[in-house]
């Protein structure tokens, strides 16, 4: 099955359904010559219309994705081109653009057919649709691997965004392998061209102790014109089994997310936005998902990408049936107590201190906020409490009036 889907506040997608486990490669060959080679994972997420209103598809570029026809190493006034094609009719197209010195994907398109009943179900319509946008961040040194681990996020619309993650490639080639000298993304080089100085991690043994709470980090996501359009405050903890190299075993570990080292990118837009945390090596990625319906909004999908130093290999999971943090549209969301969002059996964030709003943001300020049932339950033990201590008392107040009255009527002169 290519694609799962799920309408507004349907539970749809299986878990899994979002990363893709390995790179794909694609060449684009002029006789014996390679000129184009790309190794990378694709995740898609589109949103679009159907006959009871607005749904999303998100599917990972299949294994069976080919090389299409209609790639071209170029020449005189064309510029090269990778063509990949994959499902019923959907293609993913890069071309690249050189200045002499460095090359980069000058424009990126994407044509998806909304005919196909089994990746767009209940589509309005069965139109083809194309999009497409300049990619100016992805580019490289000639004669260099272009390189990116790190998951990397392109918008191509309202409706469309496309994660990229485990990429190598190269254009303007003159060899038939990648060139072992890498020009390397810059969420790559965080870690690889510093000095190490480790986020404070924790392998839980079996009786572990808790690490600190979280840092408050500030994330700000913008539209065009500068204005706030997703704010969120929280402090956040990420909770990962995976095999340990040292150690040769699976091993639970903690990493606080550290405001001061981590950056925010993202897209705001309805009925979706998406918040992108970088840190180092770790990338996380929240989707929030607006109800039209029940005007009520609420975090639908989490994707994690982690290569921590103790991990034998990079950690990739996803869920995009979720349903976490619900609040009605035009208020902020509010839980300061810690929660534990599960996200799939391996994975899981603990959040401090949380506060967020990423729809109808006025004024760069969060609206009145709506809190968590566990703020709730905070709030109403206190007042349970005095309420209990009042009542006993009077019942004491009471009962000292009543047995002072009755000692005074047996002092009574007959």
């Amino acid at each position: 099955q290519l694609s799962s889907h799920d309408d507004d506040g349907d539970d749809g997608c299986v878990s899994g359904c979002v990363f893709a486990a390995h790179a794909l490669t694609f060449e684009v060959t002029d006789g014996n010559s390679t000129c184009i080679k790309a190794e990378l994972s694709a995740n898609f997420s589109i949103s679009y219309n159907t006959t009871n209103g607005t749904s999303v598809a998100r599917f990972v570029l299949p294994s069976s994705a080919a090389v299409g026809s209609s790639s071209s190493c170029g020449g005189g006034d064309v510029p090269p081109e990778l063509v990949v094609m994959f499902g019923a009719g959907h293609t993913l197209a890069l071309m690249f653009s050189s200045d002499g010195l460095l090359y980069r994907v000058a424009n990126m398109s994407l044509q998806y057919n909304l005919s196909d009943t089994a990746t767009f179900p209940q589509s309005s319509s069965s139109r083809i649709v194309s999009v497409m946008t300049n990619v100016s961040e992805i580019s490289a040194r000639l004669n260099s691997t272009y390189r990116c681990l790190s998951s990397m996020s392109v918008s191509l619309s309202t409706e469309v965004n496309i994660t990229f993650s485990d990429v190598r490639m190269e254009a303007f080639m003159n060899r038939a392998n990648l060139s072992t000298n890498e020009s390397v993304c810059s969420a790559d080089q965080t870690v690889t061209t510093t000095a190490p100085t480790p986020s404070p991690r924790t392998t839980v043994a079996p009786s572990p102790v808790p690490p600190p709470a979280p840092e408050r980090g500030n994330y700000t996501i913008t539209n065009g014109n500068g204005t706030a359009c997703l704010l969120a405050l929280m402090g956040l903890q990420l909770n990962i089994t995976h095999h340990s190299k040292s150690l040769n075993k699976t091993v639970s570990e903690v990493m606080n997310l550290q405001p001061n080292r981590t950056t925010a990118s993202g897209s705001c837009g309805v009925p979706r936005a998406t918040l992108v945390l970088s840190e180092d090596l770790t990338n996380l990625t929240f989707t929030f998902t607006l109800n039209l319906t029940t005007q009520k909004f609420y975090l639908s999908a989490v994707n994690v990408s982690a290569f921590w130093p103790d991990m034998t290999d990079r950690f990739v999971e996803g869920n995009g049936s979720l349903n976490f943090l619900q609040c009605s549209v035009g208020r902020s969301y509010m839980c300061s107590a810690e929660q534990m969002l599960a996200v799939v059996p391996t994975f899981s964030i603990n959040t401090f201190r949380l506060q967020l709003q990423p729809f109808n943001v006025t004024a760069n300020r969060f609206a009145a906020a709506e809190e968590c049932r566990v703020d709730q339950e905070n709030m109403l033990i206190p007042i349970i409490v005095g309420a209990a201590l009042a009542g006993l008392v009077l019942i004491i107040l009471i009962a000292y009036l009543i047995g002072r009255k009755r000692t005074h009527a047996g002092y009574q002169t007959i």
